[in-house]
């Protein structure tokens, strides 16, 4: 049994890795979960990008009826030729098992697995709107970063999270971040 496969005895509930061999029984729920939490319409492309590539940064929860209650999709990749970056793409949870926990434990199990394969950080954003969610992200260290304006399609604006899980990657940041404000570089002033 994959040591990442958990199951709670009191709520009989498994965390599992996503696998690509179960894509039939599994994407379908989840692009319904997803599209009924998130504000973003996602294509079936989509999600594929992130589960073919990193599906081993996905993580699932499931009942004892093999019914998907949540899941977190993520990638790591090198992050503008500089640090190893994880990111967070989507989480969601089904609303009458919000609270329990879930989400909390699927985050640490995206974490858990990019610490393994040596992230540098990890990024996500949120709705400013969101606020159990950035509590969620801030109690695991998240901090936020950047205010995106108008940033999702329906208008709405987010919060940058970054967790810095190096030293090396938080000093590159603040670097970057005296140079580049709204993504602009920043010219020192004339004399």
């Amino acid at each position: 049994m994959d040591d990442r496969k958990l199951e709670s005895p009191s709520t009989n509930l498994r965390y599992v890795p996503y696998e690509s061999s179960k894509e039939a029984i599994y994407l379908s729920s989840i692009r319904q979960l997803i599209s009924r939490d998130l504000s973003e319409p996602y294509s079936i492309y989509v999600y594929r990008y992130f589960l073919y590539q990193w599906g081993d940064l996905c993580f699932m929860t499931l009942d004892a009826q093999e019914n998907l209650l949540g899941v977190v999709v993520s990638k790591l990749e090198p992050h503008r030729g500089g640090p190893l970056r994880g990111y967070i793409a989507m989480l969601a949870v089904k609303e009458e098992h919000r609270g329990k926990g879930i989400a909390t434990k699927l985050v640490r199990m995206a974490i858990d697995a990019m610490i393994e394969r040596d992230a540098d950080e990890i990024a996500l954003e949120t709705e400013v709107t969101n606020s159990a969610a950035m509590k969620l992200y801030e109690r695991l260290g998240f901090l936020r970063s950047k205010r995106l304006h108008r940033y999702y399609l329906n208008g709405n604006t987010a919060f940058r999270f970054v967790l810095y899980l190096k030293e090396s990657a938080a000093a590159a940041a603040m670097s970057y971040d005296d140079q580049y404000e709204d993504g602009e570089p920043q010219l020192p002033p004339s004399a």
